[in-house]
């Protein structure tokens, strides 16, 4: 089977600026292949950003969240039309794996049980929190930290990266 992608198309920030109004026609057909999750390209003035986003229900519409990284990132503010295309997300997690925290939990067997043990939200914001490190070294160092702590039985993703 293809891969599933939308057609790219206009959109502003709607409601409480941090989420985007989808239009049913673009969704429909991720929604009847029960994908839920999307890759998304996301574009204004020359400008272009990818990520993974979830497609929610709320009050009968569709929507995305699209946060103030995102917009700072693009420059774009309250009213201002830019381009999205959806892409059918391929990847294991949801999110991209950063591979300094694959490599680790590689290299740990029983954390890798522990890790594919969890839910797929708290896997994802395990990946996220060690994804937001820009150093290629602090990533591997903290992928260490929760691993540990993850055969420590701890499972509160606030305190996964805490040294104890």
């Amino acid at each position: 089977m293809e891969l599933l992608k939308s057609k790219p198309f206009e959109i502003s920030i709607t409601g409480n600026y941090y989420s985007l109004l989808l239009p049913e026609d673009i969704i429909v057909p991720f929604l009847e292949r029960n994908l839920k999750r999307v890759k998304v390209i996301a574009s204004y003035e020359g400008k272009e950003l990818s990520f993974h986003a979830a497609i929610q229900k709320r009050n009968g519409n569709h929507y995305m969240m699209f946060g103030k990284r995102y917009q700072k990132e693009l420059g774009i503010f309250p009213n201002d039309y830019f381009q999205i295309q959806f892409f059918e997300d391929t990847s294991r997690y949801g999110v991209e794996m950063p591979e300094e925290f694959d490599a680790v939990l590689l290299s740990d067997y029983e954390a890798f049980k522990i890790f594919e043990a969890l839910t797929d939200g708290k896997k994802r914001g395990i990946i996220y929190a060690i994804a937001r490190y820009k150093n290629p070294q602090t990533k591997i160092d903290k992928a260490l930290l929760v691993c540990e702590n993850l055969k420590r039985g701890i499972r509160d993703n606030r305190l996964m990266l805490k040294s104890f």
